[in-house]
């Protein structure tokens, strides 16, 4: 698929990003180009150690900002794929600097829609998030916001053959500012572990299930779709038990912004949302496709009219005892039992 393609991530020096960064040059060594576009320098010069030029000849570290259009155009000279990446993520930072997250959340994907347009990019992937699905914090409302941006780019392509498709999941097990390193964390310096709301549920996604989920829609995506993946669900208190069962765990209330729990499609999305085995697929209300085509390529089966997917009513959960051991396999920490 990426055989003498060039590729660029946005946030190419995030959790995912570098992620990405090393299923791809393990996977497809015949990749042309991987640019790691971002504009932290220190990150990019961390990664750089351990993916440099010299190792992996493909790889490029270009800096620059999402909010800069004419920088993400001479970034994108050449490119073939895009996965878009970059984010304001923290929610409470998101509600205290609300013209800053909506720069670079909507404005950043408006950039990056227009800067695709105007150069030969083929396919763009951007990441969303289970908290666009009927927002009530600043930052679900400019992924979702973000989300409408590269569906309905589809619709303004022209004869350009270019494609955009989304994928949203769930908490990313291990990422940057997650939860799992957050308690690790205070366990280490405090031995507490504070708990928002003891019956908040997240879903849970590995890095690689992210990355997986990425590649599934950089290669069969048909233009328009949002992926859903098939996750499990836990409940914080059972992150905080797995990670600290001796700690001390206060209940302090959720943060501004916050939901007791996470949903990745509504009701309202059942309409147009179709069971492709491993993932869901929210289409267009009116894809530039054959639906039926689209069917019968994939096996898509139409959910039932009302179907939600939401982490309190899933029907697949993680334990103690296998978040335990899912963080044994991600992260470096000694257990008390």
């Amino acid at each position: 698929m990426l055989k003498n393609k060039s590729l660029l991530i946005t946030g190419g020096t995030g959790s995912l990003g570098k992620a990405l960064t090393k299923h791809i040059l393990t996977n497809y060594p015949e990749v042309k180009r991987l640019v790691i576009f971002s504009r932290d320098e220190q990150k990019q010069f961390q990664m750089a150690q351990e993916y440099s030029s010299d190792k992996y000849p493909q790889i490029r570290y270009f800096i620059g900002d999402v909010r800069d259009k004419e920088r993400l155009i001479r970034a994108l000279q050449g490119v073939d794929y895009v996965i878009h990446a970059a984010a304001m993520k923290h929610v409470h930072i998101a509600e205290y600097n609300p013209d800053e997250c909506v720069k670079t959340n909507i404005g950043g994907a408006e950039n990056v829609v227009e800067a695709s347009l105007q150069t030969s990019v083929e396919r763009v992937v951007a990441l969303s998030t289970d908290k666009a699905c009927a927002p009530i914090n600043l930052y679900g409302a400019t992924k979702l916001t973000s989300d409408k941006l590269f569906i309905a780019a589809n619709n303004i392509r022209g004869n350009n053959p270019i494609k955009f498709s989304v994928v949203r999941y769930g908490n990313v097990m291990g990422s940057n500012g997650s939860v799992i390193p957050f308690f690790i964390e205070k366990k280490k310096k405090e031995g507490v572990l504070p708990i928002t709301d003891p019956n908040m549920t997240r879903f849970n996604i590995s890095l690689q299930g992210g990355v997986d989920m990425v590649m599934h829609a950089l290669e069969h995506a048909w233009g328009g779709e949002l992926f859903v993946p098939k996750i499990p669900s836990y409940k914080i208190t059972d992150v905080a038990e797995a990670i600290g069962p001796k700690c001390e765990k206060p209940v302090v209330g959720i943060r501004p912004g916050e939901k007791i729990h996470e949903e990745m499609i509504t009701p309202s999305d059942s309409f147009y949302t179709y069971d492709l085995g491993k993932y869901y697929a929210i289409v267009p209300t009116t894809p530039h496709w054959n639906l039926e085509e689209f069917i019968e390529k994939f096996g898509a089966v139409k959910v039932v009219n009302g179907f939600s997917y939401n982490s309190e009513n899933n029907t697949e959960w993680e334990t103690v005892e296998s978040l335990r051991e899912l963080i044994k396999s991600h992260v470096d920490i000694t257990f008390e039992v």
